[in-house]
């Protein structure tokens, strides 16, 4: 199956944040736009996550502890584990989830 990321319908998660989601029999993936200022507040969910940083800065929070991701960086989110970002530019980034997040569907 092949898709056109355009074509699939965002969801806007917070204010300034919106994704498209693609979903697989054991995954989900999220293609994610983030406006410079928007912030996705401290949260935790039981599905392993990587985030990689296609275009911009984002500062990132987990478990208490702060880095700038950039592009060619990936961070890995375990299961749980609690996490928040700022938008320091705007962003386009890509996260990927284990298992499906059926709340993204």
């Amino acid at each position: 199956m092949s898709l056109n990321i355009s074509d699939i319908p965002k969801k806007e998660l917070t204010k300034g944040i919106t994704g498209r989601y693609v979903h697989a029999e054991n995954i989900t993936i999220g293609f994610v736009n983030i406006k410079k200022g928007s912030i996705m507040p401290a949260h935790s969910h039981p599905h392993e996550q990587t985030t990689q940083v296609i275009s911009g800065k984002l500062e990132m929070t987990t478990d208490g502890i702060t880095k700038i991701l950039e592009p060619e960086i990936i961070t890995i989110i375990l299961s749980n584990a609690v996490h928040s970002a700022v938008a320091l530019t705007n962003c386009e980034v890509t996260d990927t989830f284990w298992p499906v997040r059926e709340d993204y569907k």
